[in-house]
C-alpha cells in the first residue's frame, strides 16, 4: 500500500513539473511573441514548480529576470507598470501587423479578442514597482 502511495505522489510531482516547465516555456515564447503574456505563465510555473520541485521554485525567485515578476506578484498582485506597457505595445504591434499582411478577417477578430481579454486583465492589476 505504500508503494502504491509513493508512486501516486511522484506521478503528480510529475505533472506539477511538466505544467512548470510547458508554463516557462510558454513564458519564454511570450518574451518575443506578443500574443503570448510572459508574466501569467512566469506565475504559473513557480506555483507548479513549488508543488514538484522546491528547488526549481526558487531557482526561478532567484532568476534576474523572472523573480521580481513572481516576488511583486506573490507580494501584492501588482504588474509594473514598465511590463504592462511592454505588453500592451507588444500586442499592438502584432495585431497591426496581422492587419497590414492583410490576415483573413476571421483571424483578427479573434486575435483582437484574445489580445483585448489579455490587456484587460494587465491594466486592471494594480502598479509594481519597477
Amino acid at each position: 500500500m505504500r508503494h502504491i502511495k509513493a508512486s501516486k505522489e511522484v506521478l503528480v510531482r510529475g505533472i506539477w513539473l511538466a505544467i512548470g516547465w510547458a508554463a516557462l516555456g510558454l513564458g519564454i515564447i511570450g518574451v518575443v511573441l506578443p500574443v503570448l503574456p510572459t508574466t501569467p505563465f512566469v506565475i504559473l510555473a513557480a506555483f507548479a514548480f513549488g508543488k514538484g520541485s522546491e528547488r526549481l521554485q526558487q531557482r526561478l525567485h532567484d532568476h534576474a529576470t523572472f523573480g521580481p515578476i513572481i516576488a511583486e506578484w506573490n507580494a501584492t498582485g501588482a504588474i509594473a507598470p514598465k511590463y504592462k506597457t511592454i505588453a500592451i505595445t507588444m500586442m499592438s504591434a502584432a495585431l497591426g501587423l496581422s492587419i497590414i499582411m492583410a490576415m483573413p478577417f476571421k483571424v483578427i477578430v479573434i486575435q483582437a479578442i484574445c489580445m483585448a481579454g489579455a490587456a484587460t486583465f494587465i491594466l486592471t492589476r494594480p502598479n509594481g514597482a519597477g
